[in-house]
This record gives C-alpha cells, structure tokens and sequence, in this order.
C-alpha cells in the first residue's frame, strides 16, 4: 500500500517524500483500521485521510465543525484534481440533491460535512446506502468536555460505531493532552484504535511575551517594524475590544477586519472570506475565530489578552506559519489579566470540578508567561514531549531575561497585604508600600502601619511587575469574589518568615524578534518577480473565486524565486506542484517567470 500511497502523493499533491508519520497512518487506515492522530498544525494532518479516500474504494465522509471553512478546503482539493464536494446548509435544495445524487452513484472521493448535518436520520440513512471508504473527524478535540472548543454534537458522533462499525475512522487534532486523548477516544468509540501523537514543535514559530505597558501601542510597533505587509491574526478577550482594535488599526493603515459572535453571520462570513483570500488583511478576533482555518501564510499571531489555557494558546498560535516559513508567536500581558481571567472562571456557572481543571489550567498559562527558560521547552513539556536543548528561537532564548534577588522586596508585599488585613486590591497596596499620602490610604489609617512608605524605592510599575510575579507563582491570591483583594496563599510562609530567598524577573519592553537567518528577505533584485509572481496568482484565484493560496502557497512561490523553473519538468520537480496544478497554471507560471528573468521556456510555444 505504501508505493501506492506514494504515487498519489507525488501526482495529486505534489511532493516527494511523507513525513513522519503520514505513511504509517495512510497505510493503516487504507488497510481499514482505526486511528486516533494528533499532529501540529501545518504538518499534514488532513493528508493522512485524503490519500486513503482516494486509494480505497467509495468515498470518504469528513466530518468538519466549521462550514464557512468547507468551501475553501473543498475547492483547494479540486485543483489537486480531486472530486470532492460539501453538504451544508448553504446550498439550495438542488444543489443538495445533485450532491447526493453524486455520492450515491460513487462520484465522489470526499464529502465534507458537519457534525449536526451528519447526525440527522436523513443523513445517516443516506449514508447507510452508499459505499463509504471511511469516517475523518477533524477537529477531534472538540468533544472534549474539559477544552476550550468543546461542541456537544461531537459526543453523538459516536454513533458511527453503532451505525458502520465495519468502516474505519480516523480522528485528529492538533492539540491535545493525555487527558484529552483519552477523552476524544472513549466518546468516539475508538479506545482500541491505534495512537499517533506526532511532535508538537512547530520551529518555524518565534514564540515572544512581552509585559504590557500599552498594549495597543505595543502592537502597532510590533506590526510596523516587522509586519507591515503580511496577514495576522489578533486575539482579545472581548468583543468591544474586537472592535476597538479592529477600528483603531483602520485608523493607523492596515486593513483590520473584526470577528466575534456578536456580528451578523453575513458579517462574519463576509470578514473570514476577505481574510482567506486576500493579501495583507488581519482578523481581530474573539476566540470565535480561527478553528480550521487553512490560510498558510499567516505571519503572525497576537495576543493582547492572556488566553485561557495553553491549549487555547498553541491551538490560536499554530494558526501562524503553516507553510513553514517563518512566523510569530507575540503577546502582551499583564496584572489586570490574571485578575480578569480569575474573575470570569470564579464567576462562572461552571460545575466546582470544572473549575478545578480551568485553575490548573490558567496556572500554567501564567507559569508559561513568567517563565526565565526557553519558552518551547515548556510547551513541549506541557504535551509530554521533551526538547533536549534550548530552542534559540524564543525570546527567553534570544535575550535571556535579567533576573534579581528580590528576597527583601517580596517581604516587604507580604507583610503589607498581612498588615492591611488582606482585603485591598494592587493598587491600594501599592500606595501603602511607596508611602502615597492620598484619601484612600488616611480613610483606612494604613499611614500608622509599619509596612506604610517601606517600598518607596520603587516605580509604580516596579511594584506591579512584583505583584503579577506573586500571584502567577501562587504566592498571593487575589479575591475574584470579593472586591479584587489580595490574600496570602500557604505557599508564601516561607518567604515572609525569610526561611527561602526568591529571584524575579526584570521586565523589558521589547526583545529580538528573531535570530536575523530566521526570515527570508525579498531582495531588491528579487522583487519585480515576486511581485509578478504574486499578481499572477491573486489573477487567477479572482477568476475562480478561491483565495490565493489555493492556486500555490507562498513558499511554493519563493521556490520559484529561488530556483526559477525553465521548463515543465523542472517546475513539476517544485514542491506543491502535482500533476492538475502543472496541466493547469505550468505553462502561465513559466511565462511570467521567463518574461522577468528574460530567458525563454522550453515547454512553453
């Protein structure tokens, strides 16, 4: 099965070898076993059903979550040459019925659908009188109870099992714990199904927090210096953020489009569809956004909200850089984040259990933020891999954090929250510590304790970055339920009885974007060319009305930039290029190609 496999990833798809462990699992899915496949984003997940589809015989159900996605990853498999089609409710009812007609006469070698459309009876009966090769559930993580994405209509997937228990299925995802691996397997009926969980590191990826000062501000500088021209993605917590932001960035020149769950669907749509093909347009986004999104050159990826979990955090940065070229991973945070975070968990209608698991989630996410070694390390970690050596390519990595004995400095916090009671909030103690002479500290008489003035040696902000250390080492707690007091944790007697020293780290602004070999440079020479190149493709994807990169990815591009092709044959050796792309934009690539670098194409009349 394995030359077989082979075959079709080199005349569809275009590329010569599999990486690990593609072959394993095509081959044993096209064999008609189950599998269970966690994998990075951008490396390859959805050929390990694809290839399947098209080696065994009847035709393959992807079940997807999102059917604004279904369109694009539908007509990326037509250019393959691959019949594939979708099942949604935006088709009329007679493109519907052509649709299934297609699928019951057999001319189908993909049907996508979503979950709630797939368990309908009519479906499943549909379904029940056609040849289907097998079951791919993507996304699989979404049945998952205890993620960030969960989808009740995943649970009644499990169906399948009952309904075609003879036909495989395979379910993937590109985040997911032990736990949740667990989980997706027990709710889809697949605890004997064989595991693959491939490496998480994505390296291409240049992961960087920095402490907020003015976030918005912090952004602008980010996206000016090193991204000015290329499509983003940036996450707030809040939809009056999400349009804030959106509206903000209009306003200094980039072409900022909002997304969150309180616009029209047509809105959404019409925003998701600008993103996905067009050049240089970033999303500001909730959360809501970005699941199964295919776009690969996506540059970048901010945050200027702490997100929930780490798997929200690597499942919203993979979206960055899945053609592998160079991407960043950047956000901002801050002591109002931890506070507003604790705040929405704890005032949550959430069951205590699921609180429990949402603590220890944020608990990490923080560890993650204050952390002085190599950032992927930790990640990696987090997913039960480990990464021998410092990665060089994090910001901890690049510009190694300063650190301090702040022994002394902790004492001082300590003592003042115990002394005030441990119901004041950062700021008010942070008043008392510098000795500030205001209403608020006299109402109280906080000026006759023994902590007032002790802390005047430093900044405002100093004191801030101490405070937001404490808290994200569990040192200090804050009372979400209350009004945002600071309580002493168990874990913060040591250090106030002066039994155990503690360092922090210094904050900094900004740090190194990444090592300078990192990101591949468009020469002044090279331009007129890439530019071309680029024209070329927008041409062509406006006329089928699919986005660009469905015609050729970015880095099939530089390819050609590199290594201009003057012939068929050395543009089918280019990877990304099967055998329906070549038959059908060979001959126009090398025309543009011959026509900026003035050599003539042998193929080409």
């Amino acid at each position: 099965m394995s030359e077989a496999a082979r075959r079709q990833l080199q005349s569809v798809f275009g590329h010569e070898e599999f990486r690990d462990p593609q072959e394993a699992i095509i081959d044993l899915v096209s064999e008609g076993n189950d599998a269970l496949v966690v994998m990075p984003t951008g490396s390859g997940k959805s050929l390990c059903y694809q290839i399947p589809a098209l080696l065994r015989d009847g035709t393959a159900i992807v079940i997807s979550p999102l059917i604004a996605l279904m369109k694009d990853q539908v007509s990326a498999l037509l250019q393959f040459g691959v019949s594939a089609s979708y099942l949604n409710s935006t088709l009329s009812a007679f493109e519907q019925a052509q649709i299934e007609r297609r699928l019951e006469d057999g001319g189908l070698d993909l049907l996508y659908v979503a979950p709630e459309r797939l368990l309908q009876e009519r479906t499943l009966e549909l379904l029940e009188r056609c040849d289907i090769s097998l079951f791919a559930i993507d996304e699989a993580h979404c049945v998952s109870q205890w993620g960030h994405d969960f989808r009740p209509e995943y649970i009644g997937l499990s169906i399948l099992t009952e309904r075609f228990p003879a036909i495989p299925r395979i379910a993937l995802t590109a985040t997911a714990d032990e736990r949740t691996r667990d989980e997706i397997a027990q709710r889809l009926g697949l605890d004997s199904a064989q595991r693959f969980v491939s490496g998480f590191d994505r390296p291409n990826i240049t992961y960087r927090v920095t402490e907020r000062q003015r976030g918005r501000e912090q952004l602008l500088r980010f996206l000016r210096t090193e991204h000015g021209d290329h499509a983003g993605i940036v996450y707030c917590l809040s939809r009056k953020s999400v349009d804030g932001t959106a509206a903000w960035l209009r306003e200094q020149g980039f072409d900022a489009l909002p997304y969150h769950a309180g616009m029209t669907k047509e809105d959404r749509d019409h925003n998701q569809q600008r993103f996905l093909r067009e050049d240089r347009v970033i999303i500001v986004a909730t959360i809501a956004f970005g699941m199964g999104i295919d776009k690969p050159d996506v540059r970048f990826v901010a945050h200027l909200d702490l997100p929930s979990s780490i798997e929200a955090y690597y499942q919203e940065t993979g979206r960055g850089g899945r053609d592998g070229l160079p991407a960043d991973a950047w956000m901002v945070y801050g002591l109002q984040d931890v506070v507003k975070r604790r705040q929405m968990l704890e005032g949550s209608d959430a069951p205590e259990e699921r609180k429990r698991v949402e603590r220890r989630k944020l608990d990490d996410m923080l560890g993650y933020c204050e952390i002085t070694s190599c950032r992927r390390q930790f990640l990696l970690r987090y997913f039960g891999e480990t990464l021998p050596a410092p990665c060089g390519n994090c910001d901890v990595c690049i510009e190694p954090p300063e650190m301090w004995d702040a022994t002394e400095v902790v004492q001082k916090a300590l003592s003042a929250v115990y002394r005030m009671g441990q119901r004041f909030g950062v700021v008010h103690t942070i008043d008392v510590l510098r000795g500030s002479g205001n209403e608020r500290v006299h109402r109280f008489r906080h000026e006759r304790l023994s902590t007032f003035g002790i802390g005047a040696d430093l900044s405002v902000n100093e004191w801030r970055t101490v405070f937001r250390q404490l808290i994200a080492r569990a040192l200090l707690e804050v009372d979400v339920e209350g009004y945002g007091g600071l309580r002493l944790t168990a874990e913060c007697r040591p250090f106030l009885r002066g039994e155990k020293t503690i360092e922090l780290r210094k904050d900094r602004v900004s740090v190194t974007a990444r090592k300078a070999s990192g990101k591949r440079e468009i020469s002044s020479d090279e331009e007129p060319l890439w530019e071309a190149l680029r024209a070329k493709r927008r041409e062509l994807a406006d006329a089928q009305g699919v986005p660009a990169y469905v015609i050729f990815h970015d880095a099939t591009l530089l390819e050609m930039l590199e290594n201009p092709p003057t012939s068929l044959d050395e543009m089918r050796a280019l990877p990304g290029i099967g055998d329906a792309k070549l038959a059908r934009y060979g001959e126009t690539f090398l025309e543009v190609i011959a026509e900026r670098t003035h050599t003539n194409p042998i193929d080409v009349p």
